[in-house]
């Protein structure tokens, strides 16, 4: 290509000014060392940035060169010159060139996370036409569709007005982009990641917004993605500018750990080191310790206090297989060993190779007691593993499993950039891409993976909606259970169904994937709805004398006429009284409490339940009763359609022998 192109009017700033970008995209590298510093108190001469520009590409091109074609190496260098001439007249507000950060964020994708070198191009090439004259069309001519495309899914929409906030019509407008093509997603993580490494020249203010952003969505989905070192930097990355002393607070018990425990695990892992080597299991070790973000995790999960929060570190066992031994043989193998000299923890395994995360992850985890009397949480996994853990969904795997998550990953793209706009979007997004996962079973033993935390109706939703809308209850490894019951890894769910029975509004609470969540609000949008707010003291049921009251937010909230607070507000602001009608609903239900008093005998309670179960068709949700003296009291809460109906019941239960008293409570 023909350098001189860049001399094109489109690819060069309309006039020399100084540019600042907007506060997410103007990070870079650490622009000078001290020493340089020392030597540069008023800033790096020019002809020293550049140099330094130049030695950043060179790192970028040495990097590719080994896994790129000739024809692309060029294309690639190219890119470098054009995004460099395209930002030559723009500065951070630091004074220093702007193309330190499109270099930074290619040199994040060609080298920690081994990218191809169309995105690699797109990397170098993000900004230009976000921030520059230069349009996409002229990318399309110089570097072809699949670089646009790239471009155009991480150029963040120029809009006068917009939908929700321009935070989240940004990031909707990224998931839109990339709905058939998750690629941008990478660019975008590298162009988060390079941006936290340099936050601290922000304000205090601007370093809270992006690494909010940055814990509340990015760092999610690179973990999505299997990226967990990029995950762990941008988690910590924004707990440190979110909760700076919390943050060094952290640091210092690590950094305390460290000491306190080096001679110890120094001893472990040099007696596991010598076992594998006796035994002829090629391997090597690596400690590593749990990151600040991780602890405080952690402590918030299982309400720990630091020093009591178990496994801190972990231990990992990296091994090579032998010629004609698969990686789950060699696992096994060391497994083994180790159990051969350590004791192991009842139920402390958890096998990722077999049943690997759904973002990929695959690993053997072993909890063994060392000879200091500690529980030693130990990984053994292979460098392959080591490697796919690094570089996640795109490390070259090809297997069907990530093929599927890959797919399901996408649909949930798909299906978040397509809704219409609401406030429940990032609920969504966060509560689809998140942090970990666990695998449960059908009856049948086919794995359902989940979020952590999931509930027995997102296992319904995942298995069939059909299935879920019909769902009744659960029963969660042999045990009756309801559909808000929490599953745990290696659940067995088997969900039974009923003709009538309908999903409840609680399910929604409890719901954690984006698949249920989803279709349960679809579902209670499309049942009538209660025009009306209803005093939670007086409890209005259709068919009673009722009063409504005009509310500053413009709703109506309906009281009973003799409610003391409906005479209260009727007292101090009767020009908030409106006119209701409040009719009777066979679709909404409205509840209801009894208290009734008798003489206690044989079968008096199935007699009472019979006359709301059967003769009514009413579910009864909760009974309290007392006994004494052969006198019973018995509170039955329960749902009904309006007062005819509820005064039904109750003169129907007076009727029953044994009964002197039933009157109506409030809640």
């Amino acid at each position: 290509m023909d350098s001189k192109n860049l001399n094109s009017p489109t690819a060069t700033p309309q006039e020399n000014k100084t540019h600042f970008p907007d506060e997410g995209s103007e990070r870079m590298l650490p622009v000078a060392t001290e020493r340089e510093q020392a030597a540069y108190p008023c800033g790096e001469p020019a002809h020293v940035e550049e140099m330094r520009i130049e030695e950043r590409a060179e790192e970028v091109f040495a990097a590719m060169e080994s896994r790129t074609s000739a024809a692309d190496m060029e294309r690639l260098r190219f890119a470098f010159r054009f995004a460099r001439e395209a930002h030559k007249d723009q500065k951070r507000r630091t004074g220093e060139p702007y193309i330190i950060h499109p270099v930074a964020v290619a040199r994040i994708a060609a080298i920690e996370l081994r990218l191809n070198v169309n995105i690699v191009i797109a990397a170098f090439l993000h900004d230009v036409v976000e921030d520059t004259p230069v349009e996409l069309s002229e990318i399309r001519e110089k570097f072809g569709e699949d670089v646009e495309s790239l471009v155009r899914a991480v150029t963040k929409p120029d809009k006068k007005k917009y939908e929700m906030s321009k935070q989240l019509d940004n990031f909707k407008q990224m998931l839109s982009a990339m709905e058939g093509d998750i690629r941008g997603i990478l660019i975008k993580l590298a162009d988060r990641l390079h941006n936290m490494r340099t936050l601290s020249s922000m304000r205090p203010d601007k370093q809270m917004k992006i690494a909010g952003e940055t814990d509340y969505f990015y760092a999610p989905l690179a973990t999505r993605l299997g990226l967990y070192k990029v995950k762990t930097e941008l988690e910590n990355l924004s707990f440190r500018y979110r909760c700076p002393d919390e943050f060094d607070e952290f640091m210092e018990r690590v950094e305390e750990d460290k000491r306190r425990k080096s001679v110890a695990l120094e001893q472990f892992t040099r007696k596991i080191q010598n076992h594998l080597d006796n035994c002829g299991l090629a391997s090597r070790i690596e400690v590593e310790y749990r990151q600040p973000y991780s602890l405080y995790r952690k402590m918030k999960k299982y309400g720990d206090d630091y020093y009591h929060l178990k496994y801190r570190h972990l231990v990992n066992i990296i091994f090579i297989p032998m010629e004609g031994e698969s990686e789950k043989s060699m696992a096994l193998r060391i497994y083994a060993a180790l159990t051969d000299i350590f004791k192991e923890k009842p139920g402390g395994i958890s096998n990722y190779i077999d049943s690997p995360k759904e973002n990929g992850y695959r690993s053997f985890h072993v909890k063994l007691l060392s000879d200091a009397g500690t529980w030693e949480e130990v990984h053994i996994l292979s460098e392959n593993m080591m490697e796919e853990s690094q570089y996640g969904a795109m490390a070259g795997k090809d297997g069907n499993s990530i093929k599927q998550w890959l797919g399901k990953f996408r649909g949930i793209l798909r299906d978040i950039s397509q809704h219409p706009s609401d406030s429940k979007f990032i609920e969504n997004v966060v509560t689809s891409f998140y942090n970990d996962d666990i695998m449960t079973f059908t009856p049948k033993g086919k794995p359902v993976i989940l979020p952590q935390k999931a509930t027995a109706t997102d296992f319904a939703f995942e298995v069939g909606e059909e299935l879920a809308m019909k769902a009744k209850y659960a029963r969660i490894s042999g045990r009756l259970a309801s559909m808000r019951t929490e599953l745990h890894r290696g659940d067995v769910v088997e969900i039974f169904t009923s003709g009538d029975s309908r999903p409840l509004p609680e399910w929604l609470d409890s719901a954690m994937t984006y698949k249920a969540r989803t279709a349960l609000r679809t579902y209670f949008d499309t049942l009538p709805k209660v025009p009306y707010t209803l005093c939670g003291k007086c409890h209005p049921i259709p068919g009673e004398e009722v009063v409504g009251f005009r509310n500053p937010d413009g709703s109506v909230t309906l009281h009973k006429r003799n409610c003391r607070e409906a005479i209260s507000r009727a007292s101090q602001r009767g020009d908030d009284i409106v006119e209701v009608d409040f009719k009777e609903n066979p679709s909404i239900l409205y509840p209801a409490t009894i208290l009734i008093k008798g003489v206690d005998r044989y079968h008096l309670l199935r007699d009472i339940i019979d006359a709301i179960t059967n003769r009514y068709k009413l579910l009864i949700r909760s009974i309290n009763t007392r006994t004494e003296d052969n006198l019973f009291e018995l509170r039955l809460d329960f749902d009904v359609h309006s007062s005819r109906e509820l005064n039904d019941i109750i003169l129907h239960i007076s009727e029953i022998d044994s009964v002197d008293e039933v009157t109506r409570i409030a809640v």
